[in-house]
């Protein structure tokens, strides 16, 4: 008896240990859970590459590599800055906040990898090419209008094309190397209302396009908002790219929607889409995809599976997000590929050689607030939870500047030192309420700080408290804590953020020892 007992409690073990080593060798959507949204993906042999959107920030349009569809390292970017004007330079209270470019759309054609985007900012369509995805050198071509949400396409006779719009989608067919439109081209309507298939009563209407071509068919991808319902997938298809195209609903679960198809070598199909995901900003899912009568079906059941049959996340950093302890050895970037300025930054106001192991911030002008200070060195935040800390030293610090670590959107959240009337404050700053307000200040006496920011994503919380330590050891907490809602205005996930301005005077700088980022907070974070 008691060794069947035994033999019945060995075996409920064995099988939870079974279960358990199973989900930890499997993926987990989201496959990506920070900022990556407008995802566009290609494969070319056993390797995976997509683009993003990062609008304002600079370098743009992130490029990165996979194996496996779900482990992604970033390899770089298709431009430095997009242009030089005003609003990108955050320059003449101008800024680009939530416009910069936008949607990409990835292909491989002959060699030559393209990628393009579009600008309100510019009012132009960028084209990208390059022979070397991960090395470069990207070589840019522009030309108006600016196509909304453009999907590019080569045709297998030889014919390229755009496919853009909202609701009304349109086709226009370019040159032959995608650098303009084709003499003699006139643009057309390609369908009248994409958004049909899931419903005429309004809301946000089809767009996101991105176009496949399958076994002969061309398959059309959109994504709607039906209003009062939530984010779906439309998707279209026709014999010829004129048409006539017929439509139905992709899927229509949990609000993931937005992206297209994408084969492994082996004959499996997905869909890579995103969900927006509160504070953390849009997120990366993976959905299966099997076929029927000739449409992609997607989902298990039509629902978004929890678990993939692909490898297990390594986690995200440092692919995606990492540490950087500033130190730099020859033949180094000066920059990891992680960080991002807010906005194009003025390069003769930092520096990571003037001092050894250091990120130097410099002022070169007076600003009168933290979203139009230039040179806010930025990365992501990462959910469920992520932690970004920092050690400052402020001893050269101008009556009047500000510097420290932010999380920044719309409603930022600063944790800093301000120097005022000679003396040094550490000082928690919230812009929640939409309006930038002091809520704690802290004498500092000496001229180094450490600074930490701790970010809840889990169940979208979407809350953020800030710490400072006088040795590194002991934190106290400072100011209260940030709500962090996702805002249209800005049009993306919170980030973290190195930043020093000056309010008085120019020529102090900052100091930053480290950044360092971990996918865990505190306790008293999560309560």
């Amino acid at each position: 008896m008691k060794r069947t007992v035994f033999q019945a409690v060995v075996g409920v073990v064995t099988l939870f240990c079974a279960v358990f080593a199973s989900e930890a060798q499997t993926a987990q959507n989201p496959v990506i859970f920070a900022d990556v949204p407008d995802l566009s993906m290609i494969r070319v042999g056993d390797t995976y590459y997509m683009s993003s959107t990062t609008m304002h920030l600079s370098p743009g349009l992130p490029l990165m590599k996979s194996k496996d569809l779900v482990n992604w390292q970033l390899v770089g970017y298709a431009y430095d800055t997009l242009a030089n004007v005003d609003a990108l330079n955050l320059t003449n209270g101008k800024s680009t906040y939530g416009r910069g470019s936008w949607a990409s759309s990835l292909r491989y054609h002959n060699g030559t990898y393209y990628v393009t985007t579009f600008a309100q900012t510019t009012g132009k369509t960028h084209v990208f090419t390059t022979k070397n995805i991960e090395k470069g050198p990207w070589k840019e071509t522009s030309f108006k209008p600016s196509y909304h949400d453009n999907t590019l396409f080569f045709d297998d006779d030889g014919r390229v094309y755009l496919i853009y719009g909202a609701g009304k989608l349109r086709l226009v067919e370019l040159t032959a190397d995608a650098s303009g439109v084709r003499p003699g081209s006139a643009e057309q309507v390609l369908i009248e209302n994409a958004s049909t298939p899931s419903g005429t009563g309004g809301g946000l209407p089809a767009e996101g396009s991105q176009l496949f071509k399958v076994k002969g068919k061309y398959y059309l991808f959109n994504i709607t908002w039906p209003r009062g319902g939530m984010r779906t997938v439309v998707i279209h298809r026709a014999d010829k790219i004129t048409g006539p195209w017929e439509g139905r609903i992709g899927l229509q679960d949990l609000g993931v929607a937005q992206g297209g198809l994408i084969d492994t070598p082996d004959g499996k199909w997905y869909a890579y889409l995103f969900r927006d995901s509160g504070g953390v900003g849009r997120i990366p899912y993976l959905v299966p995809v099997t076929w029927e009568d000739g449409w992609p079906v997607l989902g298990v059941n039509g629902k978004v599976p929890e678990t993939l049959d692909l490898p297990a996340s390594k986690g995200l950093i440092p692919g995606i997000v990492a540490s950087d302890e500033f130190t730099r050895k020859k033949g180094d970037s000066a920059l990891p590929l992680v960080w991002q300025w807010n906005h194009n930054p003025d390069n003769q106001l930092w520096s990571v050689t003037e001092r050894k192991g250091f990120l130097r911030l410099k002022t070169g002008r007076i600003d009168t607030s933290f979203v139009l200070a230039r040179n806010t060195l930025t990365q992501r935040t990462i959910g469920p939870a992520c932690t970004g800390s920092t050690l400052l030293d402020v001893a050269n610090l101008k009556n009047g500047d500000f510097a420290g670590l932010s999380l920044l959107q719309k409603n930022y959240g600063l944790v800093g030192v301000k120097r005022e009337n000679g003396q040094n404050f550490i000082v928690m700053l919230s812009a929640g309420s939409g309006k930038s307000i002091d809520i704690q200040r802290v004498p500092l006496a000496q001229k180094t700080v450490y600074l930490k920011a701790e970010c809840n994503f889990k169940d979208r919380a979407d809350t953020a408290q800030f710490f400072y330590s006088l040795d590194g050891k002991s934190w106290q907490s400072i100011g209260e804590r940030l709500k962090m809602p996702y805002t249209i205005p800005h049009f993306m996930g919170y980030r973290f953020g190195l930043f020093n301005y000056a309010t008085q005077q120019t020529g102090g700088f900052a100091d930053f020892d480290y950044f360092r980022i971990e996918d865990k907070i505190s306790q008293s974070s999560r309560n």
